[in-house]
């Protein structure tokens, strides 16, 4: 009898060493994911970044974001090789970053822009301004244009012909109603607001001060503006890399239905999608 239980027990334990290296195998020939390291704003950049994870990992690929408080450590880390990709910035502010670095970084998607806004201060709506009616936009170059170009859409002035996104009040040519542009720091437009009667306001800064281009705007810039589309936040990668099946599929998830549906039910207006 007892030959016989030892047997049995001799048996029972070869079997438990049998299956567990069943198991040490099959999780050894597990398909790993290939990692893809971008860099990133925490808003709304990262968010919508880790919609794209979930659509990558169906897809053979784990995205790994790194977080970055400042325009220029990601472009740096790009170049270094640190990064495979980033998404933080808009054509003109990668375009200027090159050549004062000597980089040589390009996008390969548009993903999404935030559009500028016009908002009430002391007159309601566009259409009760009156003659000599005060209107703040940004005091730094290319924002001014954008708000110029929005005011221009809008029908309140008209710009000298072919000046688009570099333009200045100095290039205003029309002015019917005679209104009085003021010149502000971006960040304190939303603050100003009570002391002027509209204001054109980054959609950052608008978010940061509560209010919503979809409820609070009285006009909004148009996706198929010059403005909107010059200013996309893109997907940026190492010249060279453009072909790299990984990067192409993190552009196509960063272009997917399920970050276009995540955008357009998470901000309001304030992030639109450029597909």
């Amino acid at each position: 009898m007892k030959k016989l239980l030892s047997v049995l027990l001799i048996l029972a334990l070869a079997l438990t060493v049998f299956a567990g290296c069943g198991a040490a195998e099959e999780e050894e020939t597990a398909p790993e994911l290939t990692p893809i390291v971008v860099g990133a704003s925490p808003t709304p950049h990262a968010a919508i970044l880790a919609v794209a994870k979930e659509v990558l990992a169906k897809e053979g690929y784990d995205l790994q974001v790194q977080e970055f408080s400042d325009y220029v450590q990601p472009n740096l880390a790009l170049d270094s090789g640190d990064l495979d990709a980033n998404y933080f910035q808009h054509q003109p502010y990668l375009d200027d970053f090159n050549a004062e670095n000597g980089t040589n970084l390009v996008p390969i998607a548009s993903v999404h822009y935030e559009p500028f806004g016009i908002y009430a201060g002391k007159t309601a709506s566009l259409d009760a301004l009156a003659d000599g009616a005060q209107i703040a936009v940004p005091n730094d170059t290319s924002n001014e244009a954008r708000a110029l170009l929005l005011l221009e859409a809008q029908g309140l002035i008209e710009l000298k012909e072919g000046v688009g996104l570099e333009a200045t009040k100095n290039d205003i040519v029309k002015n019917p109603k005679d209104f009085e542009i003021i010149e502000i720091e971006a960040a304190q437009l939303a603050r100003s607001l009570q002391d002027v009667d509209i204001a054109v306001i980054n959609g950052n800064y608008a978010i940061e001060a509560g209010l919503s281009v979809a409820d609070d705007a009285i006009a909004t810039e148009d996706a198929a503006s010059v403005a909107a589309v010059t200013y996309a936040n893109i997907l940026v990668v190492k010249a060279g890399d453009e072909e790299r099946e990984d990067l192409k599929a993190l552009a196509q998830a960063l272009l997917s239905p399920e970050v276009k549906a995540y955008i357009e039910e998470n901000y309001a207006g304030a992030v639109v999608p450029m597909f």
